[in-house]
């Protein structure tokens, strides 16, 4: 039986492990409403006593794209007020209690890396992606990405994503440890479930413990780092390289830029 957040988010459980699918493909862009649904629905999860773990996964050949800044009438890409609201659903992501594998099947790109972050682990195709293409865009970093990817895979590597744009292939995230699992994209989910059911037959209140004490006060440096993000991104919209960067990403070329 499934349960529906939304149009997008739903939930099924499978013996004590809550798988969660999102559906916006075919590139599951991110938006205001999408993101508060998944978060409501992990919030369900953390209030059910059966839920011991969680697949993370999506449809379509994309994981999930980030903003849609292509679109017009999408909130987040047009305008700062999006952003913030956007941010304050990554916060809840990042409070979740119950441990979370995700399961990516393709590019995970911007805010779409950002969400593959919220997970502790991830279950990644060969044809996976991961991009922090922010600079391409003459934008700034967000999603907390600032803090959470150099917490995953170290200072200088989250510095070369970041300061480059460039496409990691699934195989290097593996040896970087962007990625806990590599396998064929037919075996993605079952690898990711088999995963989340090892966590989950284990002694659920000492995994929480666990976890906890892992991240630490993860969640409220997300939200102290979004704040910073949430200003500096602000400061770029206004540029003409950030309007140039958009055209630029769009047409699939490298950017004109004049540095104001």
């Amino acid at each position: 039986m499934k349960s529906a957040f939304g149009d997008h988010v739903t939930v099924a459980m499978d013996g004590h492990v809550a798988v969660v699918t999102l559906d916006r493909a075919p590139h599951n862009f991110v938006s205001v409403e999408f993101m508060r649904d998944l978060a409501d629905a992990m919030d369900a999860i953390d209030n059910n006593d059966t839920a011991r773990a969680i697949v993370l996964q999506t449809e379509g050949r994309t994981f999930c794209g980030g903003a849609d800044f292509s679109s017009p009438d999408d909130k987040v890409a047009s305008g700062m007020d999006g952003v913030q609201a956007l941010y304050a659903q990554a916060v809840r992501l990042f409070s979740v209690e119950t441990p979370i594998v995700a399961a990516v099947q393709g590019a995970a790109v911007g805010a779409g890396l950002g969400l593959a972050l919220t997970a502790d682990f991830r279950v990644a195709a060969p044809e996976a992606r991961f991009v922090a293409n922010f600079v391409k865009l003459a934008f700034h970093p967000g999603f907390g990405l600032t803090h959470t990817l150099p917490r995953v895979i170290g200072q200088q590597r989250a510095s070369l994503m970041f300061l480059t744009g460039r496409r990691i292939k699934a195989e290097e995230a593996l040896a970087w440890g962007l990625v806990d699992e590599l396998v064929p994209a037919e075996e993605v989910r079952a690898a990711a479930l088999r995963l989340a059911h090892e966590i989950a037959e284990n002694a659920p209140l000492a995994v929480v413990s666990t976890r906890k004490t892992l991240r630490a006060d993860l969640a409220a440096a997300v939200k102290a780092q979004t704040a910073h993000e949430h200003q500096e991104q602000a400061l770029l919209r206004q540029t003409e390289d950030f309007k140039e960067g958009v055209r630029a990403v769009a047409e699939r070329r490298p950017g004109n830029w004049v540095g104001r």
